[in-house]
């Protein structure tokens, strides 16, 4: 079964049979794209497994043509450690459900944003005991006042008395908190 994963991440998705959007992803409307899209949206993170691609925002596309099918994912960082078993996961997903022919293309631009994670994935977050991100990414496209970091509610207890521990934390995406009400100490996925 021919597997293809695209080996220059960094160029456009120009190279697709359809352009990306700049925003989050929406499942496709064509019934056959629509159930591909469903089979890769179970996908789960490797490094968070209560999210899927789809809760995640890095499933930005799914669509069948006459090579195949072709899932587009672009990564939360340009060298995110969890890329490859996310595309190796899609594939055995995909094979097992009789596609034959597969390829998963990775593409950086338009860059992921925190802002592309669906409220339902930022809920599991918060079940997991992981702060979601808080606030929009991306303050250069925003004009007027500094925008300042407001206080992340804890995961465990609501409170918003927390402090950060350090910048990084288990994966690097998330960063170590600790709440000063109940005192447990928690992951904030950080706002890119």
């Amino acid at each position: 079964m021919p597997t293809t994963f695209n080996t220059a991440p960094d160029q456009q998705a120009a190279h697709l049979d359809r352009p990306l959007p700049l925003g989050p992803s929406k499942r496709p409307a064509d019934p056959a794209d629509a159930a591909l899209w469903d089979l890769a949206a179970t996908v789960c993170d490797p490094e968070i497994p209560v999210l899927t691609l789809a809760d995640l925002g890095v499933l930005r596309d799914a669509y069948v043509d006459g090579r195949g099918a072709i899932v587009v994912i672009t990564p939360t960082y340009s060298g995110c450690p969890a890329m490859d078993a996310m595309a190796e996961d899609i594939v055995a997903v995909l094979s097992h459900a009789g596609y034959e022919q597969i390829r998963i293309e990775k593409v950086l631009r338009p860059a992921w944003t925190t802002d592309w994670m669906s409220p339902d994935g930022r809920d599991k977050l918060t079940e997991y005991g992981i702060a979601p991100p808080s606030g929009d990414s991306a303050p250069g496209h925003h004009s007027g006042p500094v925008r300042l970091s407001l206080s992340v509610k804890c995961p465990h207890c609501g409170s918003l008395k927390t402090r950060e521990m350090t910048r990084f934390g288990s994966t690097s995406c998330k960063a170590l908190w600790v709440c000063s009400e109940c005192l447990e100490p928690f992951d904030y996925f950080k706002v890119h």
